[in-house]
């Protein structure tokens, strides 16, 4: 007997603040809502601040002794490209849409959702292997401890689920926590690797021969110094892993503190925060990236950055333990794993920010997936299958993570640079515009030496676009219209209407002369029998973009040839539209109106898909399919009738 209660709870527990998602007072709260900047950076931090548990070893095996010189390259274009095209992002996107938003707007019909649908592919990529990858260099940290790795060892991919499985339980639990941890654990690690890269520094400084070593084998193995840049240049796209957390700092924007006087419209308050977290960051993160690349190449012998090697996935944790002792080096490893482990957060919220704002909008997922639990589970689920088939290896997963990087950096560089073009702004265009060829350039590197990464996109993107489309054919017959307006004369025509039968003509608009009507209604009332003197009103629906899912309706009244009553609605599907009005005016006036059609000629199937991707085509079935939908008392069902 306490199975029934328990699952209404369950359900209830589950469905929780359905549209209460992170990012969404941005929409229906006052702008000023939020924390400061610099708490929310550390949110972001996570995922940015994180890399440098595995970046410093990813740098030495695609740069070798260059790996100081192509990480200036990659700081370069961190703050002198990702840094302005993110802060303007900021301006153009304060809601946390991001450059997907910017570009959206952009597109229209389905080519549009087509184009959208393919960058929220490469989003999941991102923030996915965000999730996966970074569990499962914390793994690696776990197991490679001394202390550890012959208990540990073998076991890498239990531990790597159980790691994502402790993220989702947080997630599960609730998010309002979440970054008061995230503060500890950012200053926690960053004061950690000032420890071990001022002590590396030190070592350097107080053994003059390791410099010298260093730039003897550079000139012994890449002559001048310009081939050294050349070389530079063209290896570092391979060090993109150090450019990732922007994105997510746009992600989290809403949760930024802004202005008392911030207006939904232009939070003022907020996007200046933004930019002071987006440039904080990627100070900080270019001062460790260049110091932590410089005594990793220097003092770590470079076969152990190699497979098996002790200071590959892990180059700091290694000289903490090297140069600092056993128990340092643990309390390294415990700081390292938190806060790789943690760093999915950002991902997820990132995730759960922009997911809900899309698919359930274009009709392409279940209304549930505007809830924040059931999403958490299906991006857990994922996280494990990606964990499952890469065996929590994280070289395997860096080409899947590069790629998503760059081509959502990319996208924005793009994005801006239209942006700038559109506002008359010639100077940044051409700055917006070079940066953008950079990115390109680079995302086109990275996907020829790492195909596996666009193949792990596409698989993404594959599996976005079969779901969503899934999930739209089964919600076709949904009522998509939020809301009807009836201007004064359409309202006026429906309350002369009202004290006797209401009846309307579905008509598609031709010419729209006085013969049109005429032989439309003379059709009408002898298909279906109705009296001489019963008045009739003409519904007229436009459709605007079939692609678009929820819309409001807007009824408008008018008077042809003096004599025909017309009610005008432009909408994104004739049946819904159609649908709608009868409902609305059912509950206006408390009767039943009727609907006259004409049946469509052709293939019914056809006629389903003309339905489907332009919204029209079998448009009498389909209309009273919908109210069949959306009212299950059929006593209470406006009238369908077809002839």
């Amino acid at each position: 007997m306490a199975t029934p209660a328990r699952t209404p709870r369950l359900r209830a527990w589950m469905l929780e603040g359905l549209t209460d998602r992170p990012g969404q007072h941005a929409q229906t709260g006052t702008a000023h809502e939020g924390r400061p900047w610099w708490r929310v950076m550390c949110l972001t931090g996570l995922d940015y601040f994180s890399t440098l548990g595995y970046q410093p070893g990813i740098a030495a095996l695609a740069a070798g002794l260059l790996s100081p010189l192509a990480t200036i390259v990659l700081v370069v274009l961190t703050l002198f490209g990702a840094l302005p095209v993110y802060r303007r992002v900021a301006e153009e996107s304060p809601h946390g849409e991001g450059s997907i938003a910017m570009l959206e707007r952009l597109l229209s019909f389905w080519k549009g959702k087509l184009f959208v649908l393919t960058l929220l592919g490469f989003a999941a990529t991102d923030f996915l292997i965000t999730i996966t990858l970074s569990a499962a260099d914390a793994t690696a940290h776990l197991v490679e401890n001394p202390h550890l790795t012959s208990t540990l060892h073998g076991h890498e991919v239990p531990i790597t689920l159980l790691m994502i499985a402790l993220l989702g339980a947080v997630f599960l639990k609730g998010f309002s926590e979440a970054i008061g941890v995230a503060v500890v654990l950012v200053a926690t690690y960053l004061g950690l690797n000032v420890v071990v890269v001022a002590v590396g520094l030190w070592q350097v400084a107080t053994e003059p021969h390791v410099v010298a070593d260093w730039t003897q084998a550079l000139t012994a193995e890449h002559g001048n110094p310009f081939m050294m840049i050349a070389i530079a240049l063209v290896v570092f796209p391979k060090l993109a892993l150090g450019l990732s957390g922007f994105e997510t700092g746009v992600a989290v924007m809403p949760h930024v503190h802004g202005d008392p006087d911030d207006t939904g419209a232009r939070p003022a308050g907020r996007i200046r925060g933004t930019k002071k977290l987006l440039t904080t960051a990627a100070v900080i993160m270019s001062v460790f990236l260049i110091c932590s690349s410089f005594v990793t190449t220097l003092l770590i012998p470079a076969d152990e950055f190699k497979a098996g090697g002790e200071a590959n996935g892990r180059a700091l944790a290694y000289l903490a333990h090297e140069h600092l002792g056993s128990a340092f080096g643990t309390v390294y490893d415990v700081s390292t794993i938190l806060i790789l482990w943690f760093a999915g957060s950002s991902a997820m919220a990132g995730l759960l920010n922009l997911m809900p704002r899309y698919l359930p909008r274009y009709g392409m997922a279940p209304h549930w997936a505007r809830a924040l639990r059931p999403m958490v589970i299906v991006f857990t689920l994922v996280a494990f299958l990606v964990t499952w088939l890469f065996d929590a290896d994280v070289d395997a997963q860096g080409g899947a993570y590069a790629t998503g990087v760059l081509v959502l950096i990319t996208s924005a560089a793009v994005a801006v640079t239209i942006a700038a073009k559109r506002a008359g702004e010639r100077g940044w265009t051409i700055g917006f515009g070079i940066i953008s060829a950079v990115f390109v350039y680079t995302t086109a590197v990275n996907v020829v030496e790492r195909p596996d990464g666009v193949k792990i996109g596409a698989c993404f993107i594959a599996g976005i676009m079969a779901l969503s489309l899934l999930s739209r054919l089964a919600r076709v017959f949904e009522l998509r219209v939020t809301h009807v307006e009836l201007d004064d004369m359409a309202r006026r025509f429906v309350r002369d209407t009202a004290n006797r039968t209401i009846r309307f003509i579905a008509n598609e608009p031709d010419r729209r002369d006085k013969a049109e009507y005429r032989d439309k209604v003379e059709q009408i009332r002898e298909d279906n029998d109705i009296p001489p003197g019963d008045d009739v009103l003409f519904v007229e629906v436009t459709v605007l973009d079939p692609s678009e899912f929820e819309s409001g309706l807007k009824v408008r009244g008018e008077v042809l040839h003096d004599r025909y009553r017309v009610l005008t609605l432009e909408s994104s599907t004739v049946p819904n539209a159609l649908a709608a009005l009868l409902l609305h005016v059912r509950d206006e006036t408390g009767q039943r109106p009727h609907i006259y059609f004409e049946w469509t000629e052709g293939n019914p199937m056809a006629n389903f898909l003309r339905f489907f991707l332009f919204g029209q085509g079998e448009v009498a079935p389909v209309t009273r399919e919908v109210i069949r939908a959306a009212e299950p008392d059929r006593a209470r069902r406006p009238h369908v009738h077809a002839g």
